[in-house]
């Protein structure tokens, strides 16, 4: 196999894997499911529910805390994801 085809594949690869980053949704929650988050393969939020019973404006560092803890674990999650894709990759030729 020439460089040109492993590069070829290479781009390919490359090109499937940005289309599946960007079409995988991966959602995760915090304080019970009072804040729950979508991000993509990309990292890039996608959705945020906030249960109503979690707003107070008496409360609202807590409610912070909840959406970051929220966002965190969905792009911990997004990352792992990635890299189960990422360690099913096999480029002929090469590996």
């Amino acid at each position: 196999m020439n460089v040109n085809q492993i590069m070829k594949q290479a781009q390919q690869m490359q090109e499937r894997l940005q289309k599946q980053m960007a079409e995988m949704r991966v959602e995760a929650s915090s304080g019970g499911g009072m804040v729950t988050v979508v991000v993509n393969g990309n990292k890039q939020l996608q959705s945020l529910k906030i249960d109503p019973e979690v707003v107070s404006k008496d409360d609202v560092d807590m409610l912070q805390d909840l959406i970051l803890a929220a966002i965190s674990d969905a792009q911990r999650k997004a990352d792992e994801e990635l890299s189960r894709s990422m360690g099913n990759l096999k480029i002929p030729g090469i590996f």
